[in-house]
């Protein structure tokens, strides 16, 4: 099929959750519940830092920027799940494929780049505790999520505008809930290698090397937590660190599965997949919020104020202060 007619009524159809029709009204609840819980979850990690000056912190500013992203990834994702879920229907248009491709691509590399950006800030904070302050400003930190943004922007449009240059034959199976960009590159009837060298090319720079910095940025701060003389000192320290740890091995660790242990054909593999997938896109923002809150006592008391209704809007103060 030419490419310039598949804007118009040519559809993928999307494998699923799963193809037992009895399982499908509790994936629904189920889903519905999770993305329910994660919009929620990570809108109070949000108003709290907002509302507590107290968490007017460059971690909880890298915090907040991490929890809107979430939100964003998984309402790119789930809703259309939850509809075919809903109307027993497996397609999406071919606009509509690529527009949650784009999306998801900058939301997802969105989590990875403010991870390592976290990291970097937890190096900081342990490592030159001196100069903390001065080098991770305000407009520091708003620099560091600027850079981020733009990065993931061309990052999405350059693997958007390379699909779009490719032809489908006919309705394809995409194995998979959503449009990702690897199964994509795996079903059109014309050329794909370019489209697979720059995968590899750019998935090696923001997994890779974001992930090796995250490495780097830990192998210094341990080092520094072990050169502190009380073991009261050492534990404090550590405790900085353990949500974040937490975070990037729950997130990394699924990203790794789904990436680079690719699937047979068969379709148990595919269910494998699939699960991966729900894991990074769906399970981690859910957990973040608890992760984040449950390690951080200002954090508690914010949310349990929220909760109570007591909600100080000092934001405006928190923000003068730092500037």
């Amino acid at each position: 099929m030419a490419r310039g007619n598949q804007t118009g009524i040519f559809e993928f159809l999307l494998w699923g959750l799963s193809d037992q029709p009895q399982q499908q009204h509790i994936l629904f609840l189920v889903f519905l519940w999770m993305y329910l819980v994660t919009v929620a979850g990570n809108l109070l990690i949000v108003l709290a830092i907002s509302t507590d000056v107290r968490l007017h912190t460059p971690m909880c500013f890298f915090l907040a920027s991490l929890s809107c992203d979430d939100i964003l990834l998984v309402s790119t994702i789930v809703p259309k799940a939850l509809v075919n879920i809903h109307t027993q229907s497996r397609t999406i248009s071919y606009a509509g494929c690529l527009v949650q491709l784009y999306f998801f691509l900058t939301f997802g590399d969105m989590d990875i780049f403010l991870l390592a950006t976290m990291a970097y800030d937890r190096f900081v904070a342990i490592c030159h505790p001196l100069h903390y302050r001065m080098i991770m400003s305000f407009q520091r930190c708003s620099l560091l999520v600027t850079v981020c943004w733009t990065l993931t922007t061309v990052v999405a449009m350059t693997h958007t505008f390379l699909i779009f240059r490719l032809s489908f034959c006919s309705k394809k199976v995409i194995p998979g809930f959503f449009c990702d960009l690897e199964p994509l590159i795996k079903i059109p009837c014309s050329e794909t290698r370019i489209n697979e060298l720059v995968l590899l090319f750019l998935g090696s720079v923001v997994v890779f090397i974001l992930l090796l910095l995250i490495l780097v940025s830990y192998i210094q701060i341990v080092s520094a937590i072990f050169r502190v003389p009380s073991a009261q000192g050492r534990r404090k320290a550590f405790s900085t660190c353990g949500s974040h740890l937490s975070v990037v091995a729950l997130f990394f660790g699924t990203v790794i599965r789904a990436y680079l242990c690719p699937s047979s054909s068969s379709s148990n593999s595919v269910v494998e997949d699939t699960a991966a997938a729900v894991m990074y896109t769906v399970v981690t923002p859910l957990l973040n919020p608890f992760i984040y809150s449950l390690r951080n006592k200002d954090m508690k008391g914010a949310l349990v104020r929220i909760l109570k209704g007591k909600v100080p809007f000092s934001w405006a103060q928190g923000l003068l202060q730092r500037k």
